[in-house]
């Protein structure tokens, strides 16, 4: 037998220990988002240096002003080999509503489902049991001389709060975690059975703006119809964002974005996407946004402009007949091939400022943007990944778009000047950030041996 196959049959005969070590990290309520967790968060940190510790890996903990990072290396068993760093997270969403849970969150369950068992609990999918697919891999390797390439692992803790400590900590650790390629398995697959490669992220940027009339809330029978209402102006300025058509009519809105390679487009138009399917799930039926392009290209490679949230007056039970000083709305760009989110942000403030009509102001609150990213398909690395998948799954790995955004991969490539392979084990159905969270044992076991193939693959 070869080193793979060998590598293969140690993680098919470890399984059951590899699903209780699963569990132990589940265990631990890493929530980052919450203050009450920050001892957990810790744990969780630790528990990944012992697991690095043991398969060899030179790993340590690293504080940051935040949670803290984790980082690992290793060598590789040839000395030419390629060096690869792989990313993940250990930080978990909140748990709520705890009352529709099936069983209590952090105590994972292993559930019978249509498709075979499911490992429930929070961060099962998201992402814990996504990065130990990936420590799986390495400890198999472990038994047979070490892996094929040399490895450096990045775990951080605060992917679910927006990664605030990740870009200092990327400045000040260039050198230390520079590689070929990076990977990064925090995506999914076209279905259960269908492995697939991300091979476009949209980019996002967000803004909120306040609009502000009078000095004070007003008795509407006293003011109203001789006072300016904030939330009027509001309403008519957010109905402006969009044409007829669907397309968003910011000016330059649409600058840099570039339409998709025939090579793409045909392969998406070959996917079994069942469009009236996915919107009934949610209870719809008919597409939104621009009325030319198809679902699956609304949701991966066009940029959308959505209304997040909207508040002003009196919002609580009964009636208030108020006249509200002041009227907000937070908004969200998705950004598609070469939009830059700080040209976006501007157009939108200047398209808000330009309908302002007397006696109403204007303030402005800015979040962070990351621009889209996309891998080249004649990518070397991709197409190496790409076969190494069809051998674990027994069909070509699907070349697809992401709707979300992942702002390392555009941090992997800004600072550290890397390419990311953005295969993940994720399905649609696992409920991340949502209640009964879970990850299918098929995507667990499958994608531990996909990464000793893929690794394999990379150093040939």
């Amino acid at each position: 037998m070869s080193i793979i196959d060998d590598t293969l049959a140690a993680i098919d005969a470890d399984a059951g220990q590899a699903l209780d070590r699963l569990f132990d990290f589940l265990r631990i309520p890493s929530v980052s988002a919450s203050p009450a967790h920050v001892a957990d968060c810790q744990r969780a940190a630790e528990w990944l240096v012992a697991q690095l510790v043991a398969i060899g890996f030179d790993a340590a903990i690293h504080p940051t002003d935040g949670k803290p990072m984790v980082v690992g290396t290793i060598k590789a068993a040839r000395r030419d080999s390629p060096h690869v760093l792989f990313y993940g997270h250990y930080d978990v969403q909140p748990p709520d509503p705890l009352d529709l849970w099936r069983s209590p969150p952090f105590e994972p369950t292993l559930e019978t489902g249509p498709d075979g068992d499911r490992i429930v609990a929070r961060g099962a999918s998201d992402d814990k049991g996504q990065l130990l697919t990936f420590l799986e891999a390495c400890r198999a390797f472990q038994k047979f001389g070490g892996p094929p390439c040399a490895i450096t692992v990045l775990f951080e803790g605060e992917e679910e709060i927006g990664s605030p400590s990740l870009p200092a900590f990327l400045a000040d650790n260039a050198k230390r975690l520079s590689a070929d390629v990076a990977l990064v398995c925090d995506t999914g697959m076209w279905n259960a059975t269908t492995p697939a490669i991300t091979t476009a992220l949209r980019g996002i940027v967000a803004d909120e703006v306040i609009l502000t009339g009078a000095n004070r809330d007003l008795h509407s029978g006293v003011y109203g119809g001789a006072a300016v209402n904030p939330i009027h102006v509001l309403a008519r300025i957010l109905g402006d964002l969009h044409a007829a058509d669907g397309a968003v009519a910011l000016p330059g809105f649409y600058d840099g974005v570039e339409e998709l390679p025939d090579e793409i487009r045909t392969q998406w138009e070959e996917l079994d996407f069942d469009a009236a399917a996915f919107l009934g799930e949610v209870g719809l039926t008919t597409p939104a946004g621009e009325r030319d392009r198809t679902p699956l290209e609304l949701v991966w490679s066009r940029p959308t402009c959505e209304v997040n949230g909207i508040s002003g007056g009196y919002s609580g039970e009964g009636v208030k007949t108020v006249l509200p000083a002041k009227a907000s709305a937070k908004v969200s760009f998705r950004l598609v091939g070469k939009q830059n989110p700080d040209k976006v942000v501007q157009s939108f403030r200047a398209f808000v400022t330009a309908r302002l009509p007397a006696d109403v102001k204007a303030e402005f609150r800015g979040h962070a943007g990351s621009p889209a990213i996309t891998l080249p398909i004649k990518n070397e690395a991709l197409r190496r990944a790409r076969r190494a998948l069809e051998a674990e799954w027994g069909k070509p790995a699907a070349l697809i778009g992401c709707g979300g955004s992942i702002p390392i991969v555009g941090a992997f490539k800004r600072d550290l000047n890397m390419d990311c392979l953005l295969v993940g084990f994720a399905l649609e159905d696992d409920a991340m950030h949502s209640p009964n969270e879970k990850y299918q044992r098929t995507s667990f076991h499958k994608g531990a041996r996909s990464w000793a193939r893929i690794l394999a693959a990379l150093a040939a």
